[in-house]
C-alpha cells in the first residue's frame, strides 16, 4: 500500500511537468518545422536584436526558434530531464516562476550585451538557468533532496559550464551567461521569500526583552 501511494503522488508530481513541458517542447518542433518546410528559415530575424526595440519582443519569441533541427534536438533533452527535476523538488508553482524569471533575464541580458546587427535564437537560455537554478537552489536551502539533485546535474550536465565563455563561433554564449544568472536569481528568491520573519528575542528566564520604545 505504501509504495502505491508513494507512486501515486510521484504521478501527480509528474503529471502537470509532462503537460507543461511536453507543450513547450512541442511548440520549439513545430516552430521550427515549420520554419524549415514553410518559411525557409524566415522566422529566426524575430530573434533577440541587441539593442533594437524591435529585438525586445525577441525575448519571447528567441526560446522557440532554432537554427535547424540539429539545434532543437541539443536543447529537448536537457530541457525534459532538468525542467522535470526542478517539478518533482519544487512543484509547478516554483517551476513557472523560475520559468518566467530565468527568460527575461536571459533575453534581456543578452539584448543589452549582444553584438551589434547579430540576432540570438534558441532555448538553451532556459537549459542553463534550470542548470544554474538546480545548482544554487542546494547552495540557499541544504535540504538533502536539493543537493542530491545538484550532485546529480553535476554530473550529468556540469560541462555545459563552460558554454558561458565566449568563443566567437555562433554560440550566444550571452543567453547562456544570463540564463544562469536569472537561474541563481530565481533560486534566491523563491527560498529567500519564504524564510520566516524573525522571533522576539526572549531572554534566559523566558520573558521578552522590551524596550522603551515598545511601549510607545
Amino acid at each position: 500500500m505504501q509504495n502505491n501511494s508513494n507512486s501515486s503522488r510521484l504521478w501527480q508530481k509528474l503529471k502537470p511537468a509532462i503537460a507543461i513541458l511536453g507543450g513547450l517542447i512541442i511548440l520549439i518542433w513545430l516552430t521550427e518545422l515549420a520554419d524549415g518546410l514553410i518559411f525557409n528559415g524566415s522566422l529566426d530575424q524575430y530573434g533577440i536584436r541587441p539593442r533594437t526595440v524591435s529585438g525586445l519582443y525577441g525575448i519571447l519569441w528567441a526560446p522557440f526558434l532554432h537554427g535547424g533541427m540539429g539545434h532543437v534536438m541539443a536543447n529537448t533533452m536537457p530541457i525534459l530531464i532538468l525542467g522535470s527535476l526542478i517539478f518533482l523538488s519544487r512543484g509547478i508553482k516554483d517551476f513557472l516562476l523560475a520559468f518566467i524569471i530565468i527568460l527575461l533575464i536571459s533575453g534581456l541580458g543578452t539584448w543589452l550585451i549582444g553584438q551589434n546587427g547579430s540576432v540570438h535564437i534558441g532555448a538553451s537560455g532556459l537549459v542553463f538557468g534550470f542548470f544554474g537554478f538546480l545548482l544554487m537552489m542546494a547552495w540557499y536551502d541544504r535540504r538533502v533532496l536539493n543537493v542530491a539533485v545538484a550532485a546529480l546535474v553535476i554530473f550529468f550536465y556540469g560541462s555545459i559550464i563552460w558554454g558561458i565563455i565566449p568563443r566567437g563561433n555562433g554560440i550566444s554564449w550571452q543567453s547562456h551567461f544570463f540564463g544562469l544568472i536569472g537561474g541563481g536569481l530565481a533560486a534566491y528568491w523563491l527560498v529567500h521569500r519564504r524564510q520566516p520573519q524573525e522571533t522576539p528575542e526572549i531572554e534566559e528566564d523566558g520573558i521578552l526583552r522590551i524596550t522603551e520604545n515598545d511601549l510607545w
